[in-house]
């Protein structure tokens, strides 16, 4: 028996994911999130929209179990190469001129809307690959998602052969142990990240951080929600802490003064800082040895 969906109970379901969760089915995802709905329908034996509605009103885990359904994506390691050529030619040697003084040496990371884990755990591996000494720096990666099923396979650190295909076979020797056809995540990395499943949409105050990335979660936002969470990021992040999002997402119009710059294919947003602790990092990143390739936007 085919399920049975009105457009009015479609609009329904996708006002109240918007009202709860923050997340925005709009006309250019019609067709997606109602084939996903559908499908969601027949896994659950239901036969009308209005069944679906009652559940999710209901049930919390019923309303997460539909969530996770439409927000399943692919991902994998070192997915944006050219972002993390960025962070480890560009922002990780600008922290370690910043920071090599610092007693103890701290970088704090958060990865916002980590999905499977694969991001934190390839921002872990460019660090430990990047920064001299990386041993010695109290190192802090925080994770979250609004996924609980996606933040158990993080958590968890196992992955087919298949997402590791960016990862050289160094960093395979190096951070990973084969367990029959996939791979594990080594402690050495895993350690370094904490999962903790989150709503972007709620404003929740973790501390300041010398980087955020958020790449390909505020497509799902309405342009009030968007700009909040910007703000929220900036007021997160440290003075001359990094911003990392999606080659499709800007923070143009959220209204807050990020410094602009273009490292090879990437824009970078940097949290200003004052005058003369500009001019200190610059001389510090001149005497080691700057990264070539950065123009100001």
């Amino acid at each position: 028996m085919t399920a049975k969906l009105t457009e009015h109970e479609l609009s329904e379901i996708r006002a109240l994911i918007e009202q709860r969760s923050g997340i925005l089915f709009d006309d250019s995802r019609e067709r997606f999130f109602s084939q996903r709905i559908r499908e969601h329908m027949a896994a659950k034996r239901l036969f009308h929209g209005a069944d679906l509605l009652r559940l999710m009103r209901s049930s919390n885990v019923e309303y997460d179990s539909l969530v996770e359904r439409l927000l399943t994506q692919e991902t994998s390691f070192f997915r944006y190469p050219s972002i993390f050529e960025a962070l480890e030619k560009k922002v990780l040697r600008e922290m370690h001129a910043k920071k090599f003084w610092e007693n103890p040496r701290s970088l704090r990371v958060w990865s916002a809307g980590c999905a499977t884990g694969e991001e934190p755990y390839t921002i872990a591996m460019t660090i430990c690959d990047s920064l001299e000494f990386a041993e010695a720096w109290n190192l802090h990666i925080l994770a979250t998602d609004i996924s609980r099923q996606a933040l158990t396979q993080a958590e968890r650190g196992l992955y087919p052969a298949r997402e590791l295909t960016a990862v050289n076979p160094r960093q395979k020797e190096a951070y990973f142990s084969r367990v029959g056809e996939q791979f594990l995540v080594r402690p050495r990395i895993r350690n370094l990240v904490s999962f903790a499943q989150m709503n972007l949409a709620q404003a929740v105050y973790m501390g300041r951080f010398d980087i955020i990335f958020c790449m390909n979660v505020m497509i799902y936002f309405t342009d009030d929600r968007r700009t909040a969470l910007i703000q929220r990021f900036y007021e997160y992040l440290e003075p001359g802490g990094y911003l990392f999002v999606g080659h499709a997402e800007s923070v143009a119009k959220a209204g807050v003064k990020f410094d602009t710059s273009v490292y090879g294919d990437c824009i970078l947003y940097q949290k200003p800082i004052a005058p003369h602790a500009r001019k200190a990092t610059a001389a510090a990143g001149n005497s080691s040895g700057g990264a070539s390739g950065e123009e100001r936007a």
